[in-house]
């Protein structure tokens, strides 16, 4: 199921896949009057590379909207909707490159009027450089491959209008370079629209996330005091998303409390990695009886502390529990004992990262530390003094 945060960001995309289709509108009519009234092969090409980017911009809007939708025909989410909207936009991209190209090929010779063409073109330019890095903005933002497609298509558009306006300007000194100009438009369009295909397909194939996030991914669950390791980590693309599938090696005697820590990084992935939509934790079991159980001291070798955050010292010792002995110990300074505020957090938080598999708490105590321990499947052992 979709968060209440991937849904708030579906609709800001839409309403931006909205406005991209009432702007693109507005260039292709207004390039193809002028184009068509001055006579401008490379002004008209571009009108059709602006009206197949109304076609891109209404499969965006609809690859959006289909994106937010939930059908239980589709469990893992209808992500990759936005997909095929950034298909479908590489090849209207790429006809408009063909189209381009056959204008400049069979249209006619002759000398636009530039009267018309030129302030047409000017204009087409500066919305286009303008709408198109905003909505590459807020694609990243939003995290929308639809969107960031739709933006490169934009500025695609602002370059080869630059190469029209360029052959106006060259026109209104007598230089007939219009239908060069409009062959090295096609050229322009074409390379775009390759670009996103290749992105396209990569995503419909089920590509994997960049390695560097699933190495960050495979950290944080191996941080975790219950973890012994992470045996394997497979992912796939859901438009511009990801799914994570994990196998972990789990150091636990207890199905419910594997599934409990299972459960709970099921929830702590997508909250700390927001490109991730869903995560599934497949827990095995390695029982092999060495536990590693800390207690709270007041001193190195001294008595167990009646204060659990406040104690100075704990003590770290690594059990073998069939042999009921204790392999190693270690003493290790409590870093946050004198903190004034938030102590019981940072307290649970540092004894998380030591991977206790028990801890001894002085009677019945229930603050912010303890708790910690026990929502990450820590065993809590109360000292009776």
């Amino acid at each position: 199921m979709a968060s209440e945060q991937s849904k708030q960001d579906l609709c800001a995309a839409r309403r931006r896949a909205a406005l991209s289709i009432g702007i693109n509108l507005a260039l292709a009519g207004a390039k193809g009057v002028a184009g068509a009234m001055s006579g401008s092969t490379a002004l008209i090409g571009d009108a059709i590379h602006s009206g197949t980017d109304v076609l891109a911009s209404m499969a965006t809007y609809v690859g959006l909207y289909v994106a937010g939708r939930e059908h239980p025909s589709f469990p893992y989410g209808l992500y990759k909707a936005e997909t095929v909207a950034t298909l479908v936009t590489s090849i209207a991209v790429i006809i408009a490159a063909y189209e381009i190209a056959r204008q400049a090929i069979f249209g006619t010779k002759q000398l636009p009027q530039v009267a018309v063409a030129l302030p047409v073109a000017a204009m087409s330019l500066c919305v286009a450089l303008v709408f198109g890095f905003y909505q590459l903005r807020e694609g990243r933002r939003l995290n929308s491959p639809a969107l960031q497609a739709d933006a490169r298509d934009y500025l695609a558009d602002a370059l080869s209008t630059t190469v029209v306006f360029m052959g106006l300007l060259a026109a209104k000194f007598g230089y007939a370079v219009d239908r060069w100009a409009a062959a090295v438009v096609s050229l322009f369009v074409l390379r775009a629209g390759a670009a996103l295909l290749v992105t396209a397909l990569k995503d419909l194939l089920d590509a994997s996330m960049d390695r560097e996030m699933e190495r960050r991914i495979i950290a944080m669950v191996e941080e975790h005091p219950r973890i012994t390791k992470v045996k394997q980590c497979l992912s796939r693309t859901a438009g511009g998303r990801f799914i994570v599938d994990m196998d972990v090696l789990m150091k636990t005697p207890s199905a419910k409390l594997a599934d409990h820590v299972a459960d709970r990084l099921e929830e702590l992935i997508p909250r700390k990695f927001p490109l991730v939509v869903m995560a599934r934790i497949r827990p095995h079991f390695a029982q092999d009886g060495i536990i590693r159980r800390i207690t709270p001291v007041e001193k190195p070798e001294g008595k167990v502390s009646n204060h659990f955050v406040r104690a100075p010292w704990f003590l770290i010792e690594t059990v073998d529990m069939k042999k009921q002995q204790v392999i190693k110990r270690q003493f290790v300074e409590n870093p946050h004992a004198r903190k004034e505020k938030k102590r019981g957090l940072l307290v649970g938080n540092w004894l998380l990262t030591l991977k206790p598999d028990e801890v001894i708490v002085p009677g019945m105590h229930h603050g912010t530390a303890v708790v910690l321990l026990e929502e990450a499947g820590v065993d809590i052992v109360e000292w009776a003094q």
